[in-house]
């Protein structure tokens, strides 16, 4: 199939605080169009801060779709994801309207894009119970070593430190046997399932990037972000994924009476600095991303191209 035949989608990534939510909102507004986020924490309720979700009057203007759709307690994987966001993209285009896809999470947005398809033999309860056990009483560093000696490819695309995704690819492999970077290259479809668009917002300068995240971060302070931090704190034994999340466990040493609450601040600084790097580095292995200046995105010679056999 053409990519002439194939339902249009508008992809916006980049790293935090480069300015996605903004362009999104504007493309959505210009071309009558709906927003899936590609973010996989603003799925959860309640978590509203931390995540930079758009806000109560941008949702009311424009459609958002899988924002608020998990308590903190659920696990949702990239195979959620993708399932979720195909679903809404079938939905948006019945309306005649134009899918934008937006965020930040690297991983959902390549398979959803490639048409990645996931066993659901991943899905066994008692085994993602075992490993959380063992992550308990090993460590992070430990079940990352473990998905090193079975999978180092996908070991390299993830952060030590993302728990989450470490205990997933682990969980894949012990329940199918099969690694998921084998399993991601054997489900890949020998066509794109739609005719995408991927615009990238970044910095020229990355200390101007590195400058709106601590202005963020300011931000996010003023609004309450230490409020939210301490319910995640309280509920710690229970949001295993909001417990790993950058915005939060930064602020727990000042909850717990260890830090100040300025040490803990900076620190929060750095590891969402450290985090927009990661984001870049995954961006950079992703084809066909057209990138545009985040002080100032002009992507209307994209766009008329883009959208030309529809005139």
């Amino acid at each position: 199939m053409g990519a002439e035949n194939k339902q249009k989608v508008l992809v916006v990534l980049g790293p935090t605080a480069s300015g996605k939510t903004s362009l999104a909102l504007r493309l959505a507004r210009q071309y009558q169009g709906e927003i899936i986020s590609a973010d996989s924490m603003q799925i959860y309720r309640g978590l509203n801060i931390g995540t930079a979700k758009a806000t109560t009057a941008q949702r009311a203007e424009v459609p958002h779709h899988l924002i608020d759709i998990c308590e903190p307690q659920q696990l949702f994987s990239v195979a959620d994801f993708v399932e979720a966001a195909h679903l809404k993209i079938t939905e948006i285009a019945a309306r005649g309207h134009l899918p934008i896809v937006a965020g930040g999470t690297g991983l959902y947005i390549s398979s959803l894009i490639d048409g990645i398809s996931f066993s659901q033999e991943g899905e066994k309860a008692e085994i993602r119970k075992e490993l959380f056990l063992q992550a308990e009483q090993l460590g992070n560093e430990a079940m990352y070593e473990q998905l090193v000696s079975v999978d180092p490819e996908t070991a390299s695309q993830i952060h030590p430190n993302n728990l989450k995704r470490v205990l997933r690819a682990l969980e894949f492999y012990k329940v199918t046997g099969q690694t998921l970077s084998a399993q991601r290259a054997a489900s890949r479809p020998a066509q794109q399932p739609y005719n995408t668009l991927l615009l990238g917002l970044r910095y020229h300068d990355r200390e101007q990037l590195y400058t709106m995240i601590n202005a963020r971060v300011d931000e996010m302070m003023s609004e309450g972000l230490l409020a939210e931090a301490k319910l995640v704190f309280a509920h710690r034994d229970e949001w295993h994924t909001a417990v790993q999340a950058i915005g939060y466990k930064e602020l727990f040493p000042f909850i717990e009476g260890q830090q100040p609450l300025e040490d803990c601040v900076q620190k929060l600084k750095q590891a969402t600095r450290n985090y927009a790097k990661r984001q870049m580095t995954w961006f950079g292995r992703m084809q066909q991303i057209h990138w545009l200046n985040a002080a100032d995105p002009q992507p209307a010679p994209l766009l008329q191209h883009f959208f030309a056999d529809e005139a």
